[in-house]
């Protein structure tokens, strides 16, 4: 056993969460962020509907990941503080990996899954910073790196289980909240949208025109065909430098 691992036989257990149908009924603010919230009034009978199926979905015995305690985890951290973008696709399908962060999974999960491990790789060959063990990416979303997929909940087992359920709506207003907002002077707050992916590059004309790198997903099936070299992190922090924000500090802890 590693250092990093022996830490996890220090952790107390979790305490139960709120279950689905708990959450269709909590006022927003209490579910997210309050600037969140604000941004997200527009379409909050979208997300209600799509909280239902949800819910209805885990009543009949379906698994849907990930748990409702992280259901909506990338709307924890203010909007305000949002300066970049990372959008996935949707949640992770295979229990225990899905934490509500695109691409994140929980400190425990071994291994990680193998798009994070490209992730983690071409981070290495971009930055020089090495590689970790677990998949904890909080320390981005602590920076205002939003992670957010395209579709937020899957039933276990089956990837893509979930689209055309509602939460295209709720992220694309998401993504349009993250691109309009202004700063005290009333000019753009600086923004760079990181999109791996065709599905992630449909969102361009929600941005505003702000500065998106735009490459291959990292999965294997398609990493070698141009995410591999595409300096994605390094290119992110020109960005944001240029427009008179502070860089990413992309290296994560060491648990």
């Amino acid at each position: 056993m590693t250092g990093e691992e022996a830490l996890f036989d220090l952790e107390p257990a979790a305490a139960p969460g709120p279950d689905f149908e708990e959450l269709l009924h909590q006022p927003l603010d209490q579910l997210m962020a309050p600037d969140w919230a604000a941004a997200l009034r527009p379409v909050e009978g979208q997300l209600r509907d799509a909280l239902g199926f949800v819910s209805a979905q885990s009543a009949n015995g379906t698994l849907v990941l990930p748990a409702a305690s992280n259901l909506l985890r990338a709307f924890q951290e203010p909007l305000a503080d949002v300066k970049v973008l990372i959008l996935g696709q949707d949640p992770y399908p295979t229990p225990g990996h899905a934490v509500g962060l695109s691409f994140a999974v929980s400190r425990q999960t071994r291994p990680i899954p193998r798009s994070l491990a490209n992730i983690y790789r071409e981070l290495h060959d971009d930055l020089g910073l090495p590689p970790r063990v677990h998949g904890d990416l909080s320390a981005w979303t602590g920076q205002g790196v939003l992670l957010l997929n395209r579709v937020l909940s899957v039933a276990a087992g089956a990837a893509g289980s979930h689209r055309g359920k509602g939460w295209e709506a709720i992220t694309t207003a998401a993504v349009i909240a993250v691109a309009n907002r202004k700063d005290a002077a009333g000019h753009p707050s600086p923004l760079v949208a990181i999109l791996w992916g065709k599905d992630a590059e449909a969102v361009i004309p929600l941005l505003d025109g702000s500065p998106a790198i735009v490459s291959a997903h990292p999965s294997p099936l398609s990493a070698s065909r141009g995410f591999f070299g595409s300096k994605p992190f390094s290119r992110t922090n020109e960005l944001l430098l240029a427009q008179g924000s502070e860089a990413i500090n992309w290296e994560l802890p060491v648990l």
